[in-house]
Protein backbone atom coordinates (compact mmCIF):
# COMPACT_ATOMS: atom_id res chain seq x y z
CA UNK A 1 0.00 0.00 0.00
CA UNK A 2 1.12 3.82 -0.76
CA UNK A 3 1.92 5.89 1.74
CA UNK A 4 -0.20 8.73 2.06
CA UNK A 5 2.41 11.49 1.18
CA UNK A 6 2.83 9.20 -1.77
CA UNK A 7 -0.92 9.33 -3.07
CA UNK A 8 -1.26 13.46 -2.42
CA UNK A 9 2.42 13.95 -4.93
CA UNK A 10 0.42 11.53 -7.55
CA UNK A 11 -3.16 13.49 -7.18
CA UNK A 12 -1.06 17.09 -7.51
CA UNK A 13 0.72 15.50 -10.31
CA UNK A 14 -2.43 14.30 -12.17
CA UNK A 15 -3.72 17.65 -11.38
CA UNK A 16 -1.08 19.33 -13.15
CA UNK A 17 -1.32 17.35 -16.35
CA UNK A 18 -4.78 18.19 -16.43
CA UNK A 19 -4.55 21.19 -16.01
CA UNK A 20 -1.72 22.05 -18.70
CA UNK A 21 -3.77 19.94 -20.95
CA UNK A 22 -6.95 22.32 -20.40
CA UNK A 23 -5.15 25.36 -20.73
CA UNK A 24 -2.63 24.47 -23.78
CA UNK A 25 0.93 25.15 -23.76
CA UNK A 26 1.28 28.06 -25.77
CA UNK A 27 -1.82 29.55 -23.85
CA UNK A 28 0.43 28.10 -20.40
CA UNK A 29 3.56 30.29 -21.90
CA UNK A 30 1.84 33.37 -22.62
CA UNK A 31 0.04 33.38 -19.61
CA UNK A 32 3.68 33.35 -17.71
CA UNK A 33 4.85 36.63 -20.16
CA UNK A 34 3.09 39.74 -19.05
CA UNK A 35 2.70 42.31 -22.08
CA UNK A 36 4.45 46.12 -22.39
CA UNK A 37 0.92 47.43 -20.86
CA UNK A 38 1.87 45.15 -17.44
CA UNK A 39 5.36 45.78 -17.43
CA UNK A 40 7.80 48.14 -14.62
CA UNK A 41 11.05 49.01 -14.48
CA UNK A 42 11.38 46.77 -11.07
CA UNK A 43 14.04 48.68 -9.38
CA UNK A 44 15.12 46.99 -6.44
CA UNK A 45 15.30 49.13 -3.21
CA UNK A 46 12.70 51.63 -4.17
CA UNK A 47 10.36 53.23 -1.28
CA UNK A 48 6.96 52.93 -2.85
CA UNK A 49 6.02 50.75 -5.33
CA UNK A 50 5.46 50.87 -8.61
CA UNK A 51 1.83 50.73 -11.22
CA UNK A 52 1.86 49.31 -14.58
CA UNK A 53 0.84 51.47 -17.70
CA UNK A 54 -2.71 49.04 -17.62
CA UNK A 55 -3.06 49.96 -13.50
CA UNK A 56 -3.14 53.70 -14.91
CA UNK A 57 -5.55 52.79 -17.64
CA UNK A 58 -7.80 51.23 -15.30
CA UNK A 59 -7.60 54.00 -12.11
CA UNK A 60 -8.78 56.33 -14.75
CA UNK A 61 -11.71 55.27 -15.83
CA UNK A 62 -13.19 54.24 -12.34
CA UNK A 63 -11.56 57.48 -10.94
CA UNK A 64 -11.08 55.25 -8.03
CA UNK A 65 -7.37 57.47 -6.84
CA UNK A 66 -5.90 60.76 -7.94
CA UNK A 67 -3.40 60.51 -10.21
CA UNK A 68 -0.78 63.36 -10.16
CA UNK A 69 1.75 64.61 -12.02
CA UNK A 70 4.46 65.55 -9.95
CA UNK A 71 6.16 68.10 -12.67
CA UNK A 72 5.49 72.05 -12.64
CA UNK A 73 2.89 74.17 -14.30
CA UNK A 74 4.42 74.47 -17.85
CA UNK A 75 5.66 71.11 -18.68
CA UNK A 76 1.50 70.02 -17.23
CA UNK A 77 0.32 72.41 -19.77
CA UNK A 78 2.26 71.52 -22.53
CA UNK A 79 1.48 68.11 -22.43
CA UNK A 80 -0.26 65.41 -19.51
CA UNK A 81 -2.36 62.35 -19.01
CA UNK A 82 -5.62 63.34 -19.39
CA UNK A 83 -7.41 63.62 -15.90
CA UNK A 84 -4.45 63.60 -13.75
CA UNK A 85 -4.16 66.32 -11.56
CA UNK A 86 -0.99 69.05 -11.28
CA UNK A 87 0.78 69.33 -8.10
CA UNK A 88 4.36 70.04 -8.35
CA UNK A 89 7.31 68.07 -6.36
CA UNK A 90 7.93 71.30 -4.44
CA UNK A 91 4.74 72.29 -3.41
CA UNK A 92 4.32 69.12 -1.01
CA UNK A 93 2.36 71.13 1.26
CA UNK A 94 -0.33 71.36 -1.09
CA UNK A 95 -0.20 67.52 -1.64
CA UNK A 96 -0.93 67.35 2.49
CA UNK A 97 -3.59 69.99 2.11
CA UNK A 98 -5.28 68.49 -0.36
CA UNK A 99 -4.95 64.60 0.66
CA UNK A 100 -4.59 65.24 4.96
CA UNK A 101 -5.59 61.49 5.13
CA UNK A 102 -2.51 59.86 5.22
CA UNK A 103 -4.22 56.28 4.02
CA UNK A 104 -5.06 58.48 0.32
CA UNK A 105 -4.38 56.01 -2.47
CA UNK A 106 -2.22 58.05 -4.93
CA UNK A 107 0.24 57.37 -7.84
CA UNK A 108 2.49 60.20 -8.72
CA UNK A 109 3.94 60.07 -12.02
CA UNK A 110 6.32 62.84 -13.82
CA UNK A 111 9.07 62.26 -17.20
CA UNK A 112 9.57 58.75 -16.94
CA UNK A 113 12.26 56.26 -15.92
CA UNK A 114 15.15 58.74 -15.76
CA UNK A 115 13.18 61.63 -14.08
CA UNK A 116 13.75 61.61 -10.49
CA UNK A 117 10.55 63.83 -9.30
CA UNK A 118 8.26 61.00 -8.57
CA UNK A 119 10.77 59.06 -6.45
CA UNK A 120 12.05 62.10 -4.42
CA UNK A 121 8.32 63.18 -3.80
CA UNK A 122 7.08 59.96 -2.99
CA UNK A 123 9.51 59.17 -0.28
CA UNK A 124 9.03 62.47 1.30
CA UNK A 125 5.46 61.79 1.72
CA UNK A 126 6.28 58.39 3.38
CA UNK A 127 7.99 60.09 5.97
CA UNK A 128 5.34 62.22 6.36
CA UNK A 129 3.42 58.86 7.14
CA UNK A 130 1.20 58.18 3.96
CA UNK A 131 1.21 54.83 3.45
CA UNK A 132 -0.24 54.13 -0.14
CA UNK A 133 1.51 55.86 -2.35
CA UNK A 134 2.47 54.26 -5.66
CA UNK A 135 4.54 55.53 -8.37
CA UNK A 136 3.75 55.17 -12.62
CA UNK A 137 7.64 55.84 -12.71
CA UNK A 138 7.36 54.78 -16.79
CA UNK A 139 6.44 58.03 -16.90
CA UNK A 140 4.56 60.27 -19.76
CA UNK A 141 7.16 59.53 -22.29
CA UNK A 142 5.82 55.22 -22.10
CA UNK A 143 2.57 56.43 -21.83
CA UNK A 144 3.00 57.96 -25.02
CA UNK A 145 4.91 55.23 -27.04
CA UNK A 146 2.47 52.99 -25.80
CA UNK A 147 -0.42 54.93 -28.34
CA UNK A 148 -2.58 56.56 -25.25
CA UNK A 149 -3.54 60.31 -25.26
CA UNK A 150 -1.90 63.21 -24.12
CA UNK A 151 -3.42 66.76 -23.05
CA UNK A 152 -2.46 69.86 -23.87
CA UNK A 153 -4.38 73.34 -22.16
CA UNK A 154 -4.33 76.81 -23.28
CA UNK A 155 -1.05 78.00 -21.83
CA UNK A 156 0.42 74.98 -23.47
CA UNK A 157 -0.61 75.47 -26.61
CA UNK A 158 0.65 79.68 -26.30
CA UNK A 159 3.67 78.67 -25.49
CA UNK A 160 4.30 76.12 -28.52
CA UNK A 161 2.80 78.25 -30.75
CA UNK A 162 5.16 81.21 -30.11
CA UNK A 163 8.33 78.98 -29.78
CA UNK A 164 7.74 75.63 -31.81
CA UNK A 165 8.21 77.00 -35.20
CA UNK A 166 8.01 72.75 -36.21
CA UNK A 167 4.71 71.92 -34.53
CA UNK A 168 2.17 70.94 -36.87
CA UNK A 169 -1.68 72.14 -35.86
CA UNK A 170 -4.61 69.45 -36.76
CA UNK A 171 -7.99 71.17 -37.21
CA UNK A 172 -10.03 68.08 -36.79
CA UNK A 173 -13.28 70.25 -37.70
CA UNK A 174 -15.17 69.68 -41.33
CA UNK A 175 -13.55 71.03 -44.11
CA UNK A 176 -16.47 74.21 -44.23
CA UNK A 177 -15.34 75.72 -40.75
CA UNK A 178 -12.23 75.01 -41.76
CA UNK A 179 -11.91 77.13 -44.71
CA UNK A 180 -13.91 79.47 -42.51
CA UNK A 181 -10.19 80.10 -40.90
CA UNK A 182 -8.09 78.43 -38.24
CA UNK A 183 -4.67 78.47 -36.77
CA UNK A 184 -2.16 79.80 -39.24
CA UNK A 185 -0.47 76.79 -40.76
CA UNK A 186 -2.51 74.04 -39.64
CA UNK A 187 -3.78 71.09 -41.70
CA UNK A 188 -7.68 69.52 -42.06
CA UNK A 189 -7.55 65.96 -40.41
CA UNK A 190 -10.98 64.38 -39.54
CA UNK A 191 -11.95 61.54 -37.81
CA UNK A 192 -11.19 58.17 -39.72
CA UNK A 193 -8.58 60.02 -41.76
CA UNK A 194 -5.09 59.13 -39.99
CA UNK A 195 -4.15 56.61 -42.63
CA UNK A 196 -4.43 59.46 -45.40
CA UNK A 197 -2.90 61.90 -43.85
CA UNK A 198 0.08 60.16 -43.34
CA UNK A 199 0.45 59.46 -46.43
CA UNK A 200 -0.51 62.59 -48.50
CA UNK A 201 1.61 64.97 -46.53
CA UNK A 202 -0.71 66.68 -43.92
CA UNK A 203 1.46 64.58 -40.94
CA UNK A 204 5.57 64.30 -41.33
CA UNK A 205 5.67 60.53 -41.97
CA UNK A 206 9.56 60.93 -42.15
CA UNK A 207 9.48 62.30 -38.56
CA UNK A 208 6.87 60.97 -36.30
CA UNK A 209 9.11 63.03 -33.38
CA UNK A 210 7.83 66.12 -34.85
CA UNK A 211 4.81 68.10 -32.49
CA UNK A 212 1.27 67.56 -33.32
CA UNK A 213 -1.44 69.21 -31.81
CA UNK A 214 -4.99 68.34 -32.38
CA UNK A 215 -8.03 71.06 -31.92
CA UNK A 216 -11.58 71.25 -32.80
CA UNK A 217 -14.70 72.39 -31.27
CA UNK A 218 -14.43 70.28 -28.57
CA UNK A 219 -12.32 68.26 -26.50
CA UNK A 220 -13.44 65.19 -27.45
CA UNK A 221 -13.55 65.15 -31.03
CA UNK A 222 -9.81 66.86 -30.65
CA UNK A 223 -9.24 63.65 -29.01
CA UNK A 224 -10.62 61.00 -30.82
CA UNK A 225 -8.53 62.13 -33.99
CA UNK A 226 -5.50 62.72 -31.66
CA UNK A 227 -5.87 59.37 -30.74
CA UNK A 228 -5.70 58.08 -34.23
CA UNK A 229 -2.85 60.43 -35.12
CA UNK A 230 -0.67 58.82 -32.12
CA UNK A 231 -1.47 55.66 -32.71
CA UNK A 232 0.36 55.82 -36.41
CA UNK A 233 3.15 56.16 -34.38
CA UNK A 234 3.11 60.36 -33.18
CA UNK A 235 4.59 60.09 -30.16
CA UNK A 236 4.96 63.29 -29.54
CA UNK A 237 0.98 64.19 -30.67
CA UNK A 238 -1.56 65.88 -28.08
CA UNK A 239 -5.11 66.93 -28.35
CA UNK A 240 -6.22 70.67 -27.15
CA UNK A 241 -8.48 69.98 -24.22
CA UNK A 242 -10.68 73.41 -24.74
CA UNK A 243 -11.81 74.09 -28.02
CA UNK A 244 -11.26 76.10 -30.78
CA UNK A 245 -13.02 78.97 -29.57
CA UNK A 246 -10.73 79.62 -26.78
CA UNK A 247 -7.76 79.37 -29.29
CA UNK A 248 -9.28 82.20 -31.30
CA UNK A 249 -10.21 84.79 -28.14
CA UNK A 250 -7.04 83.93 -27.27
CA UNK A 251 -5.77 86.19 -30.18
CA UNK A 252 -2.45 84.10 -30.83
CA UNK A 253 -2.36 85.16 -34.41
Amino acid sequence: MKKPHSLLNVFLSLAFIVMCLAVGPNDAVAQSKPTVHQTTLEEAGQKTPEVTTEEVQRILASKSEPLLDVRSAQEYAIAHIPGSINLYEKEVERITQAYPDKSTRMVLYCNGPFCGKSKRLSEQLVKLGYTNVRRYQLGLPVWRALGNSVQTDLEGFKYVFKGDKTAVYVDARGPSEFAKGSVPWAVNIQAGEADKANEDGRLPHKDKGTRVIVFADTAEEARRVGEEIARKAYWNSSYFGGAFAELKSAKLW
